[in-house]
């Protein structure tokens, strides 16, 4: 933050652009408590871990509602896209209950709980933490269109799904070409943005000066990366109810999890250097969201149409417009056939074309009202059944002269 307000007024023109053309959220803590309980007891013998908990023993980042799995339940029964959505999926009514609470595990089994810290499986549910509920409000308020979670203890930049789909639930695909980089691991459920977020998480990871240094290693077992410094959550952490899902099917935002060094408490003497490990990485990420196609959904008259649904053609998940109309969907270089929707409204079309460098593809759309309102309104009226036609020249019976009256 420093850094951007000293810079801006400096006249660097790179950071002037940054923060001239873009709202940038900054959260310096999402569990202060914990922070003060891990800086109180220092950060010799392990004592960091005391920050990972909040004062009430909750763990934040695996603390939301796992809608991954609900989704996949969906998909088995075939219920996407028709009845249950892609996108935007909504919280559970039960989640949102005073007394909700939440069970962890690994998309498998469920662990045992020690207070409230998951331990061995299986686990017994606990309760949302307030910090929970106050981060999905927020994440609900803004439009967010790319985020990250730092965090430390390792070196790399994790994406989702952090939840790993059983064996038994996954569909049936076609067979896609092998991936030098990751194994072939059937629990493995990629996102339709599968490539957006590598190249999201491959920005970070190359601009940092250490990140990609596979030679040395992981900080603390066997490199999970494959050279890369990055990898799928569910595949390095799996893990249900992470803040990476929830984020991602439940808002448009891209959420990542960045793990900026290996020590998870660092000394002060050390911070500067670890600084300069991850400040290029830190606002070369941030310059990803100007990649993609961004612009308006609008009518006729010029009004603006919120909760449009904005479709790109090869990737099954779909983003809504903000309040204003306006849109942001981060897309990787290529053609893409782009369609906006909104009830009431005939959808419209058109190519959209994304290029390697920063800045996105302006893309408006200006929607048309369409008659289905007032058809299914007449349709209503008939009981849902079909309207017979009315023949030019045919009498009319009693009952059509009838219907036709209550219609009109």
């Amino acid at each position: 933050m420093q850094f951007l307000c000293k810079e801006y007024q400096d006249g660097n023109p790179r950071v002037r652009s940054l923060v001239t053309e873009t709202r940038i959220h900054l959260v310096p803590s999402l569990n202060p408590d914990g922070y003060e309980l891990a800086r109180e007891a220092g950060s010799e013998l392990g004592n960091w871990a005391l920050g990972h908990w909040t004062e009430e023993g909750y763990d934040l980042f695996e603390n939301f509602p796992d809608l991954a799995s609900a989704l996949w339940a969906a998909e088995e029964r075939r219920l996407v896209p028709h009845k249950f959505p892609n996108h935007h999926i909504p919280i559970p009514e039960h989640y949102l209950a005073e007394d909700a609470t939440v069970s962890h595990g690994t998309g498998h089994d469920r662990g045992a709980v020690m207070g409230r810290r998951c331990l061995t499986p299986p686990c017994q549910p606990w309760q949302v933490a307030v910090e929970t509920r106050a981060v999905m409000a927020w994440m609900d308020k803004n439009p967010f269109v790319l985020g990250a979670n730092l965090q430390g203890g390792e070196k790399l930049v994790s994406y989702p799904f952090d939840t790993a789909r059983p064996v038994s639930e996954t569909p049936a695909a076609a067979p896609r070409p092998p991936d030098d980089y990751e194994d072939d691991n059937p629990e493995l459920q990629e996102t339709p943005d599968h490539a957006i977020f590598r190249w999201l998480a491959i920005s970070y990871a190359s601009a940092h000066l250490t990140m990609t240094e596979t030679f040395r290693g992981g900080c603390h077992t066997q490199d999970m990366t494959n050279a890369m410094g990055i990898v799928q959550g569910a595949k390095w952490h799996p893990r249900a109810g992470s803040m990476n899902d929830f984020s991602y099917l439940h808002t448009n935002c891209l959420e990542l999890s960045i793990y900026l060094g290996c020590d998870k408490f660092p000394h002060e003497s050390e911070l500067q250097q670890e600084w300069e490990n991850n400040k290029e990485s830190l606002l070369t990420f941030m310059e990803q969201v100007h990649r993609g196609i961004k612009g308006l959904v609008t009518d006729q008259q010029g009004e603006p149409i919120a909760n449009a649904t904005i479709v790109v053609g090869g990737i099954n998940h779909n983003i809504k417009t903000a309040s204003g109309g306006d849109y942001w969907r981060i897309l990787n270089p290529g053609e893409y056939r782009v369609s906006a929707r909104a009830e009431g409204y005939n959808p419209s079309v058109k190519t959209c074309s994304v290029f390697y460098d920063i800045g996105a593809t302006q893309c408006n759309f200006v929607l048309s009202r369409s008659n289905w309102k007032r058809i299914r309104e007449i349709m209503a009226m008939n009981g849902n059944r079909p309207i017979r036609r009315i023949v030019p020249g045919r009498p009319m019976t009693p009952r059509e002269r009838m219907r036709l009256r209550m219609r009109l």
